[in-house]
């Protein structure tokens, strides 16, 4: 039978000879090294890397492309963001919040991230945004898994009626209850939220995400409440804290029996090196703070580890492509993992580890698997990471979706043109 298919001459990372790539009924087949079959489309990796796609574990798709709506964030503060998205919600339109996601989804899939998790806010009343990413999810679902999270920005005991929006949210079918405790009022009603949001995604039979601790308050330790209720509802491997900056703050002696504890709860957590970077330490002097949560640690914890963009050229971050390579360039760096494994993990961090954590069915590089693949203009994983390089294709269910064409620069030294791509 003809493939629909056929990939060939692929760097893959854990075979030492190039390998082609057989595909038929948007799965993949067979890998093996020269397939000889006939096929409706063959591309030709030409030694090139080939990895499963980026994922994308934490976004916030309502919000994106939405900078200098009503103004700039001048301080470039993660509490003047706020205060500038409460103010733009009365003037959004549905209209403009799908304009600006497909806008955005362009890029993602010519970035290769065919998986995004996205909050989205609750605390809007009228659940526009709701509405409108559920109706994006729905049209792009042939080209991109976006999973949505029920956001309540405001937080959901600070919103008057938050918990019922949320519920209302859930109802549509949105896909993953979200939190902010350390933006509740008090410490108190935090921990009180987190109980709420666990028992609802218990009752629900669904995953958790919370925004957790996204602070330099070494005092802030909801993930020890996010990771007791995961324990005492038996959801473990089914929950993200997601930022938990403060953990760069916390006492040495608490972290030593915070990590063990949420290893055993088999938590998931997400980390933001480009965002959080900016927004954290703003009230340092020096030194200051990068404000990460303890990804090596965490790491060799035994904890899955993965990483978002967050924010796209909105109120809290005006820059971004959405290249998520650029993401774990960052954290490699903020986050001291430069060596060798480390950062391979990375490389992990925005492709495999991201897919645990959203739980995404037939991922990966292996015959059953969906035949969703991008072919970069690198040779290993290490080579990707430092130089971001073209996705010369996307392929998304045995279907090119996103071609570039290779990067090359041409140098004359003075004894004619010399083309340069940086390998």
């Amino acid at each position: 039978m003809m493939l629909d298919l056929l990939v060939k001459n692929c760097t893959l990372h854990d075979h030492d000879t190039l390998m082609d790539i057989a595909c038929r009924d948007g799965k993949i087949i067979e890998i093996s090294p020269c397939i000889q079959a006939e096929a409706a489309h063959t591309v030709d990796a030409a030694g090139n890397l080939v990895t499963p796609p980026f994922v994308d574990s934490h976004f916030h798709m309502d919000a994106t492309l939405s900078m200098g709506m009503p103004r700039l964030n001048q301080d470039g503060t993660l509490l003047e963001g706020i205060r500038i998205w409460g103010e733009l919600k009365p003037d959004l339109t549905a209209e403009g919040i799908k304009a600006r996601a497909m806008k955005l989804l362009s890029w993602s899939v010519a970035r290769g991230n065919l998986a995004i998790r996205t909050h989205v806010d609750t605390t809007d009343p009228s659940l526009m945004a709701v509405d409108v990413l559920l109706e994006v999810r729905e049209e792009m679902k042939d080209v991109v898994d976006i999973q949505l999270v029920a956001f309540p920005q405001d937080g959901v005991l600070r919103c008057p009626d938050g918990v019922r929006l949320l519920h209302a949210a859930l109802d549509k079918g949105v896909d993953v209850v979200g939190g902010i405790p350390h933006f509740e009022r008090t410490m108190d009603q935090g921990r009180e939220s987190v109980r709420i949001l666990c028992e609802v995604a218990a009752e629900r039979g669904l995953m958790v995400d919370m925004h957790c601790d996204e602070s330099d308050d070494p005092l802030s330790r909801h993930i020890e409440s996010l990771t007791y209720e995961t324990q005492r509802l038996g959801l473990h491997g089914r929950v993200a804290g997601s930022h938990l900056t403060s953990m760069h703050s916390m006492d040495n002696y608490y972290v030593s029996k915070l990590l063990p504890l949420m290893a055993e709860a088999r938590i998931n957590c997400v980390c933001n090196p480009l965002v959080n970077m900016n927004l954290q330490g703003r009230h340092d002097t020096y030194p200051k703070r990068r404000g990460l949560m303890r990804v090596p640690e965490l790491m060799d914890m035994g904890v899955n580890v993965c990483l978002g963009h967050d924010d796209i050229m909105d109120p809290w971050y005006p820059m971004g492509s959405h290249d998520m390579l650029e993401v774990a360039h960052m954290g490699a760096h903020a986050l001291h993992m430069t060596g060798v494994g480390q950062q391979e993990s990375l490389f992990d961090a925005v492709t495999v580890n991201g897919a645990r954590t959203l739980g995404l069915e037939g991922y990966g590089l292996a015959p059953g698997c969906n035949a969703d693949m991008v072919v970069l203009q690198a040779s290993s994983k290490m080579e990707a990471l430092r130089l971001r390089p073209a996705r010369l294709f996307v392929i998304r269910r045995g279907r090119v979706v996103a071609a570039t064409p290779e990067v090359s620069a041409l140098v004359d030294l003075g004894g004619g043109p010399l083309p340069v791509d940086f390998r």
